[in-house]
């Protein structure tokens, strides 16, 4: 897909299918400066907007952060995150079960030698990377109001894989963040948003540094008889 010169989105003789569009998408660490038309994230997002939600409730909300407020919000993140000390985890309840667990631990092995390269510590890329949303020119915010119970997390993440996917299609990078929602009452202050809703995920868009060495990293995928119950 590409934008022409009457800026309609077209499909191109090299476009992607969208089996392709799925494996290879992957979520880039480091982005470059360059700015986004609101344009283009017009468009991705009207696509996004395709995606199925229970009883057609459509019950995501869409904040995009941009230029000078979008420095701001990571100002505001790090310097929560330095305060408060929030950090990237699994988010579970309890302990996991150890299969799960060991994917956990395999991936941050392998991002830690990533990290290596470039003479920083993991731990502090991913915590202030992410609340940098890596240096992208453009935050999404997506919301939910309070109204609606966990059963409706499920419309957002459907919502968010169709956006990673339609923003690779396009030639752009994206990384879901899900530690900014631990710093909600910092998102809401700063951005105005009603006190009745709820910050669920941000996701960074923009165009992907390849040159940065985090960028090469590609996380393993489980082997499918350990996830599939045949009956």
């Amino acid at each position: 897909m590409y934008f022409s010169d009457d800026g309609k989105l077209r499909k191109g003789e090299n476009a992607m299918n969208i089996l392709d569009v799925i494996k290879d998408r992957r979520s880039a660490r480091a982005f470059k400066p360059d700015s986004i038309s609101r344009q283009i994230i017009t468009e991705i997002i009207e696509l996004t907007i395709n995606a199925p939600s229970a009883n057609n409730f459509q019950p995501w909300e869409f904040i995009v952060v941009t230029d000078k407020e979008k420095e701001r919000l990571s100002r505001t993140l790090i310097k929560a995150y330095h305060e408060k000390q929030l950090s990237c985890s699994s988010g579970a309840v309890k302990p996991l079960p150890e299969a799960i667990r060991q994917r956990g631990i395999q991936t941050q092995e392998s991002l830690k030698a990533y990290a290596e390269r470039i003479g920083v510590s993991l731990d502090n890329f991913v915590n202030e990377g992410s609340c940098n949303f890596y240096g992208a020119p453009v935050a999404i915010i997506i919301c939910l109001d309070d109204s609606f119970s966990t059963r409706q997390m499920i419309d957002v993440g459907t919502v968010v894989g169709y956006l990673v996917l339609i923003a690779h299609d396009l030639g752009l990078a994206t990384c879901p963040i899900g530690l900014i929602a631990d710093y909600a009452d910092e998102i809401k202050d700063l951005l105005n948003i009603p006190e009745n809703k709820k910050v669920v995920i941000g996701v960074a868009l923009g165009y992907p540094d390849l040159e940065n060495p985090m960028n090469q990293f590609r996380s393993s995928r489980t082997d499918l008889r350990e996830l599939v119950r045949w009956i």
